[in-house]
């Protein structure tokens, strides 16, 4: 899909006139961080633990939902086990310290140059993320100092994780800015299903083994193939923004 066709799409469905982008929401794991090759592995080991039979590519697809609800959910489909609120706080504990134990996660490669291009364009970067992992957040402005803007939304914040809007509708509302003045960018199809319920343009990035057309079936205005990609056409995004306001 040409970028154009993105556009005029989004603004059909939206009935907006038109994209005044003032805030980019972004994604924290397999967006900022290369995190998801160890909080898959950090996940199947858990379940594993717990006789419930997974593999890898199921929590790609879950990726998005607070730690917590993951842990509800498998319990419950696999294992047929009703688990509290402190039950699954423990075990994502357990979780937490598998996936330190396996290296934590290394910054996404050319995500910085990304991030480059919305800051010199005026752009403020807001981290929306349903993780509750604090090494992570904790790392993001060493990482990437001056990008981000002190507005997050992270799992501790919200009822509803992924791939209900709540989180991109509390980072609309704690930034200022309603939905035609945002992008989403994301990583998975949960995030994108999110993004796109809350009404922003939801750029989708396949960093995973998520195939191109699961983001545009979760509601991606636009797929890219990396973040290297991302980054060498989002000038021509944010131009093709600006046209729209003429």
């Amino acid at each position: 899909m040409t970028t154009q066709q993105a556009i005029n799409n989004y603004l059909k469905y939206t009935g907006h006139k038109s994209l005044d982008i003032q805030v980019a929401l972004i994604d924290c794991d397999g967006v900022l961080y290369d995190s998801m090759k160890n909080h898959t592995r950090a996940w199947v080991k858990l379940m594993q633990k717990n006789g419930i039979k997974c593999t890898r590519d199921e929590f790609y697809m879950l990726e998005g939902m607070t730690g917590t609800e993951i842990i509800k959910r498998k319990f419950r489909e696999g294992a047929g086990k009703q688990v509290t609120d402190d039950e699954a706080l423990a075990y994502y504990r357990v979780k937490g310290r598998y996936f330190e134990e396996m290296g934590g996660a290394p910054v996404m490669p050319h995500t910085a140059d990304a991030l480059a291009v919305l800051r010199q364009a005026g752009v403020r970067c807001v981290v929306v993320t349903g993780s509750q992992q604090h090494t992570i957040l904790e790392r993001i402005d060493n990482d990437y100092p001056g990008v981000f803007d002190a507005v997050r939304v992270t799992g501790h914040d919200v009822r509803h994780g992924k791939p209900n809007p709540e989180p991109y509708l509390k980072g609309m509302e704690k930034a200022g800015v309603k939905s035609h003045q945002c992008i989403v960018i994301e990583n998975a199809p949960l995030g994108v299903q999110a993004g796109h319920a809350s009404g922003c343009f939801t750029i989708g990035v396949t960093t995973g083994p998520i195939p191109e057309k699961e983001m545009y079936r979760a509601g991606a205005d636009i797929v890219y193939g990396s973040m290297e990609q991302l980054a060498a056409q989002l000038p021509e995004l944010l131009v093709a923004f600006q046209a729209t306001q003429s």
